[in-house]
């Protein structure tokens, strides 16, 4: 059940960052023409780069579901069939340590109870706790950054979820005797 679930948030990510990156391209496009014409406009610049980043962040969660991370592998393809699997283990361990610290970056970062205590009266929270985040705005599109943000705690849960769900996968796999084989991630 979380594996299908995990599944199916892969897919959202993937369709999502597909769509930012048709965004980014259709943004290039549109900020190559206006240029051209001596007629540019500057806010586009801006949002194709926090598309991108939207794409970026979006897209790598997925590539954790999908066990399609960007990896060496030298000493890996060296394992047995059986010491692959617990390599494998470790690694999605250590991606779930990572994930989990990143939830508590964005805890710390964003301070929902501190938010929520202030009424979300973001005057109040930044008196309060010098967090200055709902405050700063984007150079020329003029919403807060802490929007463009959002990306990084839902970043985590994406990486939260996948990564629990490697875990339990592989560790089944493991103690069913069900070994990675060498040309599956």
């Amino acid at each position: 059940m979380l594996h299908r679930f995990s599944a199916r948030w892969a897919q959202c990510e993937v369709g999502l960052a597909a769509f930012c990156a048709m965004l980014v391209t259709l943004l290039i496009l549109v900020n190559v023409v206006t240029r051209a014409a001596n007629s540019a406009i500057f806010w586009i610049d801006e949002a194709a780069i926090y598309t991108m980043i939207w794409m970026t962040f979006l897209a790598a969660s997925a590539a954790i579901h999908y066990k399609s991370s960007v990896s060496v592998s030298i000493l890996i393809d060296l394992l047995p069939r059986k010491g692959l699997a617990v390599a494998q283990l470790g690694v999605d361990l250590i991606i779930l340590v990572f994930a989990v610290l990143i939830v508590w970056c964005c805890w710390i970062w964003f301070d929902p109870a501190a938010l929520w205590e202030s009424g979300f009266d973001t005057e109040v929270f930044q008196g309060e706790t010098f967090n200055f985040i709902y405050a700063e705005p984007t150079n020329t599109l003029g919403f807060g950054k802490a929007w463009i943000w959002t990306i990084m705690p839902i970043f985590a849960a994406g990486l939260v979820l996948h990564a629990i769900s490697n875990v339990i996968g592989t560790l089944t796999g493991l103690l069913t005797n069900k070994s990675i084989g060498r040309n599956h991630p």
